[in-house]
């Protein structure tokens, strides 16, 4: 998965500035990258990841070097429990905990100096339900979110089988993410909702219920194939491609 994603930028050859940023979150220390472009106080996206990834996950990486070629910061970073951050991943884990740590982001790009007040989201799986969240309270011009549910219900357990980095139970899954975003996100636009049709973790319908409660403009794209982590190189390529243009055009 990550040697795909890699493939995507192979070849490319640029200065990147990349700050490391450190900064609390609900009694944790979360550990963050911002990419900065060569230019004074770009506008900048925050990525928020999914739920066992982290944010040097191979579809930021990527999303951050095309940002920064059209003259865009990109700051990523771990969630509480996730990656170099603190905290107990297990215990910490809820969506509105993923929101505290996104909003913290947000406050603490904007106290850097390094950019200018322009800010979207870019959220992946549990990470797209996050930004969805966040927003309702953030100023920020929009979003691209992909492969997010709309609803906990929706959410498919992973088989027994599957390799669970965090050990992840369906108790935790009926403890920790229970949520239903439908009726409060009609406030929200400028959304850009990306999902596989064979999705198997998040299901397509979360898509349409996405796009249909949010209001305009917004954008919808569905990769027929597509599975959860969107392996496909020609939809990574497109994904990169459509995502940071739709990002651009909003933060021009």
């Amino acid at each position: 998965m990550i040697t795909n994603w890699s493939k995507l930028m192979a070849g490319l050859v640029m200065q990147i500035q990349t700050i490391n940023i450190d900064f609390p979150s609900g009694g944790e220390l979360l550990k963050g990258v911002l990419h900065l472009p060569d230019i004074h106080k770009p506008p900048v996206v925050i990525g928020s990841h999914g739920l066992e990834s982290s944010g040097s996950s191979p579809k930021q990486l990527d999303l951050a070097r095309r940002c920064n070629e059209l003259g865009i910061a990109y700051f990523r970073f771990d969630h509480k429990g996730c990656g170099d951050s603190t905290g107990d991943f297990l215990k910490i884990t809820t969506l509105p905990s993923r929101c505290e740590d996104l909003l913290n982001a947000v406050d603490t790009v904007k106290k850097s100096g390094h950019t200018n007040k322009s800010i979207c989201f870019f959220g992946s799986s549990l990470g797209g339900a996050t930004c969805l969240l966040a927003a309702l309270t953030a100023d920020i011009k929009g979003m691209v979110i992909v492969a997010s549910p709309a609803d906990s219900k929706t959410i498919e357990l992973p088989p027994d089988d599957f390799n669970s980095r965090y050990g992840l139970t369906p108790e935790f899954y009926k403890n920790n993410l229970n949520f239903d975003l439908t009726k409060d996100i009609s406030v929200l636009k400028n959304v850009f909702v990306v999902h596989g049709d064979e999705d198997e973790i998040v299901t397509v319908k979360n898509a349409d219920i996405i796009f249909n409660a949010v209001n305009e403009p917004k954008k919808k794209l569905i990769f027929k194939g597509g599975d959860h982590l969107i392996s496909n190189l020609s939809h990574q390529k497109q994904f990169i491609d459509e995502a940071s243009a739709f990002l651009e055009n909003l933060l021009k």
